[in-house]
């Protein structure tokens, strides 16, 4: 039976929230003065069908192959979820199943190494979303390490079969708003982005969202990514969905992120306001 898990990602924060447990993410890039929040630019991602072509895998070779007769074969069968930029590059490039395997990690480094040709959109190189199967062949070796210190590796046996599948999605192609700036103020206060002299505000309470009984039943997931403001008593405002998901996810991503409450940022040692973007990720496992 497949657990459903939704991850908080603090965008401009340094704290990350998987499963009530807290780990550090990297510090971002920070200004060189504190100043008025401006509008991100994010990309338009794409999902293959009327109108867009969809991306064309090109030939990966990770051979050659040992012709050495293998003790113990690893066989196994692997879904991404991917990415696949202008150039053809892959990115975001998400194992769905199975997880926690040693192959699949082995699988991960394949995908990301793969080249497209980029899918198309009214002549036009755009982003896409898919779904890649993996199927990998593979033998465990020992390496040449004293006995008492026995490691192992994976070598591939033969070349990965790989193919795009069908992959859940909403009826509508994913959609991202350009064009939305955080207000420069609020409560006739500036509002700051995090860092050289703006503190980070700190999480003291955030709540889950819900998969939507429509995502669940789809066994859709993704990632949404609100916009948000936190005042000078730690509330959310101004929320903004900048990255839709569709299939009611981000009224629950929505719903969960009003209820969070920080410890606002400081300046000065008076708090103000900031603005952040938070990830929300829906995922199966």
């Amino acid at each position: 039976m497949r657990n459903l898990s939704v991850i908080a990602l603090f965008v401009l924060l340094i704290t990350r929230f998987s499963a009530g447990q807290q780990t550090a993410a990297p510090v971002p890039t920070t200004p060189e003065t504190a100043k008025p929040a401006q509008s991100i630019n994010v990309p338009k991602i794409y999902m293959a069908g009327p109108g867009v072509t969809a991306p064309e895998l090109l030939p990966l070779d990770v051979g050659p192959f040992s012709s050495e007769k293998c003790k113990k074969k690893i066989n196994g069968k692997y879904v991404f979820s991917l990415l696949v930029d202008k150039d053809g590059k892959p990115y975001e490039v998400t194992l769905l199943e199975p997880l926690g395997t040693e192959l699949g990690k082995y699988a991960s480094k394949i995908v990301e190494a793969d080249r497209f040709k980029p899918g198309i959109h009214d002549g036009a190189r755009v982003t896409v979303r898919e779904c890649l199967e993996v199927n990998m062949h593979t033998c465990v070796e020992q390496t040449e390490e004293e006995a008492v210190n026995k490691t192992y590796r994976l070598r591939l046996r033969s070349q990965p079969e790989q193919k795009f599948r069908a992959f859940p999605r909403p009826e509508e192609p994913l959609k991202f708003d350009k064009a939305y700036a955080p207000p420069t103020s609020i409560d006739g206060v500036p509002v700051y982005r995090v860092g050289n002299g703006v503190s980070v505000p700190e999480p003291q309470n955030t709540v889950e969202a819900e998969f939507s009984d429509e995502a669940r039943r789809a066994k859709f997931q993704g990632v949404c990514v609100i916009s948000v403001i936190i005042d000078t008593e730690g509330k959310p405002r101004n929320l903004h969905v900048v990255r839709e998901l569709g299939m009611g996810l981000d009224e629950k991503a929505m719903e969960a992120v009003s209820q969070y409450r920080f410890k606002p940022a400081m300046k000065d040692g008076v708090p103000v306001p900031v603005s952040i973007q938070i990830e929300i990720v829906f995922r199966l496992y």
